[in-house]
């Protein structure tokens, strides 16, 4: 049954539009604010309350991204994440958190999360790391490369990543610091130009989440022993192939 209550569409949603938006606020004010911006910066935005309700839209129709507040009722952000991932493994989605514990941002990228924004923030903060993401998928629609990574091979327009045991689906964060580790293997890549390149920033919590994502990556990788990714304490990474 379609929803309506705490549902708020705007006007752009109508017409040709430059993406399709999924935000869960239950802060009306600011929820207002996100929907009114972005749908002036050209973006079709859907608005929900809460995140039972933000599940059931997802559920109804595909969105090109997701923009989830943490503390909501009757499901909150982290759970809406993990519901969305089981659906969708690619859409990316940009948690909003006023949250201080590291744990609580770390475990934002853990259940699949690409990146998030902590309260209070400015519209321009967020319309920009919303445009990244979007410039992102569109290049990977453009682009059909294939790397080969020692016994794997890596599929940027589909984010896949395969080996003879199997295939692995990775997130566009996943898929982007492999991509910049195989484009200088054997080289060592600088924590800070990872940070940069991939979340726009040099921030430490950033940093903490960068050694998330690294740990991932050697968890894929594990099925070529003649790969490795090697750690230079507070420095960076070196893939060695």
């Amino acid at each position: 049954m379609p929803i309506d209550r705490g549902v708020n569409f705007s006007s752009s949603s109508r017409k040709l539009a430059k993406g399709r938006i999924l935000i869960a606020e239950d802060d009306e004010s600011l929820g207002f604010v996100i929907q009114d911006g972005l749908a002036q910066e050209g973006y079709a935005v859907v608005w929900s309350k809460n995140g039972e309700d933000a599940w059931e839209l997802f559920e109804q129709g595909a969105f090109d991204l997701c923009v989830l507040d943490v503390m909501m009722p009757r499901l909150d952000g982290f759970e809406l994440a993990q519901r969305i991932r089981t659906r969708d493994e690619f859409v990316p989605i940009l948690f909003l958190t006023a949250l201080e514990m590291e744990d609580d941002r770390l475990r934002a990228f853990e259940i699949g999360g690409d990146d998030y924004v902590t309260k209070p923030f400015s519209l321009k903060e967020l319309v920009y790391r919303i445009a990244v993401f979007m410039r992102r998928s569109g290049s990977k629609r453009e682009s059909g490369e294939f790397i080969q990574i020692g016994g794997y091979q890596l599929d940027l327009r589909n984010l896949k990543l395969t080996h003879e045991v199997g295939e692995i689906t990775l997130t566009q964060m996943e898929a982007k610091l492999l991509h910049m580790l195989c484009e200088r293997s054997n080289d060592l890549v600088k924590r800070e130009d990872i940070l940069i390149r991939i979340w726009g920033e040099n921030d430490y919590f950033k940093g903490r989440s960068l050694d998330v994502f690294i740990s991932r990556l050697r968890k894929y990788l594990r099925h070529d022993t003649t790969l490795s990714i090697e750690n230079h304490h507070g420095v960076g990474f070196t893939l060695r192939t």
